[in-house]
């Protein structure tokens, strides 16, 4: 008798428990914002301030790309080029540098969003839905820069 009254209380409890672990789940997912603000900063030494950016799966994304310099866009301009997963970082950034009449941004489908291409003091603003779960680059396309000004976007 006692085996089996040990047997339920195990599976009651069990049972309970696995309900209580979806009810804190759910809590979790809708405590997260439908919207986030993102800052990036960039400047005259060819740097973003952040290599790694976070959000959720379908929130919508508003990122504001500072450039702290003083240069010109002509001379040291910036953007922020979100990729789609899979693209070739390297042939994308090629075919950028041909691209200097569409601000450095080459034709296809093979981009998420982007900011134009600014300035020192100038600063840009985009809005756009988080893609899925998974791990995005994201890169400015201005010559030679890609190297060095480069991150990721994970998303949850």
């Amino acid at each position: 008798m006692k085996k089996i009254f040990s047997l339920f209380l195990f599976i009651l409890l069990g049972c309970g428990g696995n309900n209580q672990k979806a009810s804190i789940e759910s809590e979790n997912e809708s405590s997260v914002p439908k919207e986030i603000n993102i800052i990036l900063s960039s400047n005259d030494n060819m740097l973003f301030d952040k290599q790694i950016l976070y959000a959720y799966s379908r929130q919508k994304i508003t990122l504001t790309l500072n450039h702290n310099g003083k240069l010109d866009k002509k001379i040291m301009g910036h953007n922020f080029v979100l990729l789609k997963t899979g693209v070739d970082v390297v042939d994308f950034a090629t075919r950028a540098l041909e691209a200097r009449e569409n601000d450095y941004i080459p034709e296809g489908d093979e981009i998420i969003s982007y900011t134009k291409l600014i300035g020192g003091g100038e600063s840009d603003t985009i809005t756009f839905d988080a893609p899925t779960k998974g791990t995005y680059n994201y890169i400015c396309t201005f010559p030679g820069h890609y190297g060095i000004m480069k991150g990721i976007l994970v998303v949850k």
